[in-house]
């Protein structure tokens, strides 16, 4: 008669159970969508940052025997309107882009943070600091972007300028409405009344409960910043014509759609996906920190 296994032998445990193994890849599968965008994001970051690199073609030089071919071995994008390389210049456009975004979520979130923590927290600047985000929040973000391009001489320094002004009243408001919350905090109130100074209180109890909520609105002024870079430099208001921007790509391609459609066609994709990444990761970021959302996950 067969022996009765013992508890040793027992059968092996379920994939919930399986110790060091799937428990590593649980949060990874509750978050495909952060994944997904962390990783075509950090691809096209890595494509701008060694364009150098993986540039066949320096973006300026011309062939003007070469122009508007399609895509070959030697152009692997095929050429533009003057024989240029569209690959090198969609790979080195991804610079701008990305500087573009980077500075514009960083510049805009520690000035927007600034600002509405003094709303927040200083009753007397609290109105006059709505009043002044609710005047620029009236205008469209891309009107007044033209129109502070239109009286400063158009660089890279002056578009990033030109579009975090707009984007600052959206962490304004933002930062106001959890400083309200979070001032009124049974450990913001025990700290004034030990007599704590309002700004050791902001660094350390106030200013690390806004982080994450700060993060995700971060991603997303980051993805409106490389649209209106690109549709500023589209305009003819950007960055100068002669730097490689897709912006600039698809408004040179734009009189030639009907015969050589590839110019304004990788410049678009590229742009699309870096847009897709960011918002993605964006989406990823607010599910993950997020706690309500984490349980419900």
């Amino acid at each position: 008669m067969a022996a009765l296994p013992t508890t040793s032998e027992a059968a092996p445990a379920t994939a919930d159970e399986a110790p060091f193994v799937l428990p590593r890849f649980r949060w990874a599968r509750k978050h495909p969508t952060l994944i997904i965008g962390g990783v075509l994001l950090v691809a096209m970051a890595a494509l701008a940052i060694f364009a150098p690199w993986i540039a066949t073609h320096d973006p300026q030089d011309m062939d003007v025997l070469s122009r508007m071919q399609t895509a070959s071995a030697d152009h692997w994008f095929g050429t533009d309107a003057l024989g240029r390389d569209v690959f090198s210049r969609a790979v080195w456009g991804g610079r701008v882009s990305m500087i573009v975004g980077l500075s514009v979520g960083v510049l805009a979130t520690v000035l927007g943070l600034l600002l509405g923590l003094m709303a927040g927290f200083v009753r007397w600047a609290d109105s006059f600091i709505m009043r002044v985000m609710d005047g620029l929040m009236a205008i469209p973000g891309i009107l007044l972007a033209i129109a502070l391009m239109a009286v400063t001489r158009a660089s890279l320094t002056t578009v990033i300028i030109a579009i975090t002004i707009p984007e600052i009243p959206r962490v304004v408001r933002l930062v106001r409405s959890l400083a309200l919350t979070l001032r009124e905090q049974l450990f913001v109130e025990a700290a004034h009344a030990v007599g704590t100074r309002l700004p050791v209180i902001l660094l350390r109890h106030v200013v690390p409960n806004m982080i994450a909520p700060l993060i995700v609105q971060a991603t997303f002024v980051a993805a409106a910043a490389v649209l209106t870079e690109a549709a500023l430099s589209f305009l003819g208001v950007g960055v100068p014509p002669q730097t490689p921007s897709w912006g600039n790509m698809m408004a040179e391609g734009r009189n030639f759609v009907a015969v050589a459609f590839h110019i304004i066609l990788y410049p678009g994709i590229l742009l699309a996906a870096t847009v897709l990444a960011i918002n993605m990761l964006g989406d990823g970021l607010r599910d993950a920190l997020d706690p309500r959302l984490a349980r419900q996950l």
